[in-house]
């Protein structure tokens, strides 16, 4: 199979990095966190509750984007998180061999998963602000949409089943 990278999408609290990680560790792939290409400043101003704006995050996710096309290069597969909260910023992460899994949850499990997460800069009072962004994939995007289980393991058993059915007989042609 062709090196194929794996972007693992949805709001904060929604498990992109539990899964990705686990992911990629179940498949033998490379993983890059997301929050990590973030500047400093972006860090700062989010762990301060406000928003970040289009042009906060562009340099932002061109870092990821030039991680991708590393990966790509290189002939290996990735898993990387990162929000992908409007299809501008899916845009310009996608790549024929790319493919979009957007962890999906309700707002109410989101928020709960916010209150008890611990040692991370987004505070749960960006949710509403990070929904609002949010624009949903199109029926024309490669995206698949996972509904989180409680259980990280059974979701990546779920991402790993939609992503071989959605690879058919020419894998993310």
């Amino acid at each position: 199979m062709a090196a194929t990278v794996v972007v693992m999408m949805g709001v904060s609290g929604a498990g992109k990095s539990t899964v990705a990680r686990r992911l990629a560790d179940d498949l033998g792939w490379d993983f890059a966190e997301g929050d990590d290409f973030h500047p400093p400043a972006n860090v700062t101003k989010m762990a301060a509750g406000k928003p970040l704006s289009d042009a906060d995050r562009r340099p932002w996710l061109e870092a990821i984007a030039a991680w991708i096309d590393g990966e790509l290069l290189a002939g290996r597969s990735g898993v990387v998180t990162c929000s992908a909260l409007r299809r501008a910023y899916r845009d310009l992460l996608r790549r024929p061999e790319v493919v979009f899994v957007h962890l999906s949850l309700p707002r109410a499990e989101l928020a709960s998963r916010l209150r008890h997460r611990r040692g991370h800069f987004m505070p749960v009072s960006l949710l509403d602000s990070q929904l609002a962004t949010l624009e949903p994939p199109a029926d024309d995007e490669r995206v698949l949409i996972v509904e989180p289980d409680e259980d990280p393991e059974r979701t990546v058993a779920q991402v790993r089943a939609r992503l071989a059915a959605a690879a058919g007989p020419e894998p993310f042609a």
